[in-house]
């Protein structure tokens, strides 16, 4: 959900495949970036994909590296001359191949050098279809910042966002840097709210479509099966899904305010969390699942409130001005970030959990929507608007680094990060 439809959420409510790219923009470089050397992978450009570009666009984005110019081509099987790369200043080179194999599929092959020790620190070999050589390039990036930073690499997950096109809507899903991906569901009605599964393999949502009222559905994202999850009388919106992926928590104002609701991964047992005079909506799990954080007008703005799973009283925990909405917690359940009002501008947060008092804005642009953390808790998606555009973007949680997603769509948002898929 974002800025456009928390008003909306008062009434309820108040989206063809395409190519994109991540741009890489840097600002306030930090001092601890590790600079690493990426060869061109050894005959790379018989195929469609560049691999090693790839790899260096997503470590790039990462943010931890900083990239050592690296022209030539060098594969796995050569012994490259530290020294020279010590020269450099690179502290680790890449090097690779990629070979087309009988049953024409490839065969992408890496192994990562230490410079500065000069010895080899992994390798690896990937069957890839031509389909899937990008793909097998995140997952080289995987490797290699696992290896050199020990916290998992998110490249080779997906992301899922709205779109919308003149009156015509799609839920889009791609890969972690927008591209490869495919539309799921579109529809003439707006569809708003996706939330993946814990397992990766649903995507919740809420759609007018076929009903002419806002519904909770969930969808299988590979075979595209859907279920009707919340239809109640009123609205029925703002889904997200429990940790242990059995329950969700919605928004319903089946019983007159817009309120918040447990129900089953089916639908069944739908249980109140919330009795208020107010609009209580955003509800999202803390990753050990017992609380809730979601966003209330009880004290008269909307503000970012938790309270326990089992019920009880809500604590107040947003305090940067008067509007502050869409609360997300990062998996590792040490950062939340938002959205806050401040001035007219909607800029994106992030603060501590229990230091909150303390959170920073850490965008210069002033239309940020729907921020969502990667499964590593290191980098956040939101969209936002540059030159005149809807766009997607990612940055590091101190706002460092922050990489654009373009695309043709003139109207993207509601971005969501998936989970490493189990």
């Amino acid at each position: 959900m974002n800025r456009r439809l928390f008003a909306a959420s008062s009434g309820l409510l108040m989206v063809a495949p395409a190519l994109a790219q991540f741009r890489v923009e840097i600002s306030g470089v930090g001092a601890t970036q590790l600079p690493i050397a990426i060869a061109r992978f050894r005959d790379e450009d018989r195929n469609t994909q560049a691999v090693s570009t790839v790899i260096r666009a997503d470590l790039e984005r990462s943010g931890v590296f900083r990239n050592v110019e690296a022209n030539q081509v060098i594969d796995e099987a050569a012994k490259p001359n530290m020294s020279d790369w010590r020269g450099r200043s690179a502290d680790a080179l890449l090097t690779g191949s990629v070979t087309r194999l009988a049953d024409g599929r490839f065969d992408v092959r890496y192994l990562l050098w230490d410079v500065v020790k000069g010895k080899d620190l992994i390798s690896g070999s990937i069957p890839a279809s031509p389909s899937d050589l990008r793909l097998a390039a995140h997952k080289v990036a995987d490797a290699v910042y696992e290896k050199l930073t020990g916290d998992k690499g998110i490249f080779s997950t997906h992301i899922a966002y709205v779109t919308r096109s003149g009156k015509r809507y799609a839920l889009r899903v791609d890969h972690a840097d927008g591209t490869g991906g495919e539309s799921i569901l579109q529809s003439n009605d707006p569809i708003i709210s996706p939330a993946w599964s814990p397992d990766g393999q649903e995507l919740a949502y809420v759609s007018f479509y076929e009903d002419q009222k806002a519904v909770v559905w969930a969808q299988d994202v590979s075979s595209g099966a859907r279920r009707k999850l919340a239809s109640f009388r009123g609205s029925n919106s703002a889904p997200s899904w429990a940790p242990d992926g059995k329950s969700l928590v919605v928004t319903l104002s089946r019983d007159g305010y817009s309120q918040l609701y447990l129900i089953g991964r089916n639908g069944e047992t739908p249980r109140r969390l919330t009795t208020s005079q107010a609009i209580d909506t955003e509800g999202v799990f803390s990753p050990d699942g017992r609380q809730i954080y979601f966003v209330s007008d009880r004290s008269g703005g909307p503000q970012i409130y938790r309270m326990p799973v089992s019920g009880g009283s809500a604590e107040r925990v947003s305090f940067t001005g008067g509007y502050n909405i869409s609360p997300s917690i990062s998996p590792d359940g040490r950062y939340l970030a938002y959205i806050s009002r401040q001035n007219g501008a909607f800029k994106l947060y992030v603060g501590e959990i229990g230091k909150l008092g303390n959170a920073q804005a850490i965008t210069e642009s002033s239309d940020d929507e729907s921020p969502s953390f990667a499964p590593n808790s290191k980098l956040i998606i939101y969209a936002t608007r540059t030159n005149g555009r809807d766009t997607l973007m990612t940055t590091t949680l101190d706002g460092k680094i922050k990489a654009v997603l373009e695309s043709r769509f003139p109207d993207v948002r509601e971005p969501v990060w998936g989970p490493f898929v189990r």
